[in-house]
């Protein structure tokens, strides 16, 4: 049960987002920008990012939301299946996983920016140039994983609900990967 009261029937961070639009806009347009912007990592390579810190933080809702926006850039309907398989596997291990040495690289990275910013370590960073990684690109890692955190206490802070069924989140997912985090609802102050 939420510790405070949102509106009814919004998971996650929709309920707490509606209660304050002022601070919404904000939360959104970061997460549009880090997320969809201009960018030479993919949009999927971001979103895993982002759900691997969210799934390092335990955090439900988001691990699992920004999981399938990752699957859908990944792919079309088609290949959701394999593509949520790839993600539990990154989650799982990400140096496991079949995703190129770069993003294994950038995932070390979040991993330490999501135990404590100074655990990034000058290793850490010459694996990812080694790998090809820009300055912007490590830049942005470090950088998702910061506002992940937040977006990850913001929602569990305040004890947000989430479903658990992972179909719940295939449509959410697809709103997120192809409409983005800011629409004219949030001008209206209508959740995402």
């Amino acid at each position: 049960m939420p510790h405070i009261t949102f509106p009814e029937g919004l998971p996650g961070i929709t309920g707490p987002l509606a209660f304050r639009p002022d601070t919404a806009e904000p939360l959104r347009r970061l997460a549009e920008v880090l997320l969809r912007g201009p960018n030479t990592l993919s949009r999927a390579d971001r979103e895993i990012i982002a759900t691997y810190t969210s799934s390092q933080n335990d955090c439900h809702f988001c691990q699992t939301s920004h999981g399938a926006a990752a699957a859908h850039h990944l792919g079309g309907p088609v290949e959701l299946a394999t593509n949520f398989a790839l993600i539990s596997a990154i989650k799982r291990d990400f140096e496991a996983a079949p995703i190129s040495p770069k993003l294994k690289a950038l995932l070390n990275i979040a991993g330490h920016v999501q135990q404590g910013g100074k655990r990034v370590t000058a290793e850490d960073i010459a694996r990812a140039r080694e790998q090809g990684a820009t300055d912007t690109e490590i830049h942005d890692t470090v950088l998702i994983a910061a506002a992940f955190c937040m977006y990850n206490r913001y929602v569990d802070g305040l004890a947000t609900w989430a479903p658990q069924e992972e179909e719940a989140y295939i449509p959410m997912g697809a709103s997120m990967a192809h409409e983005g985090y800011v629409t004219t609802r949030v001008q209206n102050s209508d959740p995402q």
